[in-house]
């Protein structure tokens, strides 16, 4: 698993409630994604950040907080996907607990997110996957 890369990219959000903002540019995230790229430094995986201001996602739910945070890995087929796809429903709305579970996911164990609606393929409908 030597030099894999994930990216988590952050979307601009338009906070149309005062509700579910996360400051992602402060002192907390900041130890808390540094602890994170340490952690999986030591299993090959670089974990970097970057802001995309081209996209705008209107913050109306906890739901669209994690649509406008999206994980990248090459490696393993994911060019774009939202946390809420990896993680599915958040346990706590803790949405620094809810990047670190995607990340790891992405980076541990890629083959349990399912894929996107467009890429799914069933043969006969039995729901296997095949």
């Amino acid at each position: 698993m030597a030099g894999k890369e994930i990216t988590v990219t952050f979307y601009r959000q338009n906070h149309v409630r005062d509700n579910w903002k996360v400051d992602l540019q402060g002192a907390e995230s900041q130890r808390f994604f540094g602890t994170l790229a340490d952690d999986l430094s030591r299993s090959g995986v670089i974990l970097k950040q970057a802001v995309n201001d081209g996209f705008t996602i209107d913050i109306n739910s906890y739901g669209d907080l994690l649509n406008s945070i999206r994980i990248s890995s090459p490696t393993d087929g994911f060019a774009n996907v939202c946390i809420g796809h990896v993680i599915g429903q958040s346990p706590n709305l803790d949405l620094l607990d809810d990047i670190r579970r995607a990340v790891t996911r992405i980076a541990f164990a890629p083959e349990t997110v399912p894929p996107e609606d467009h890429n799914r393929k069933v043969c006969h409908n039995c729901g296997c996957g095949c």
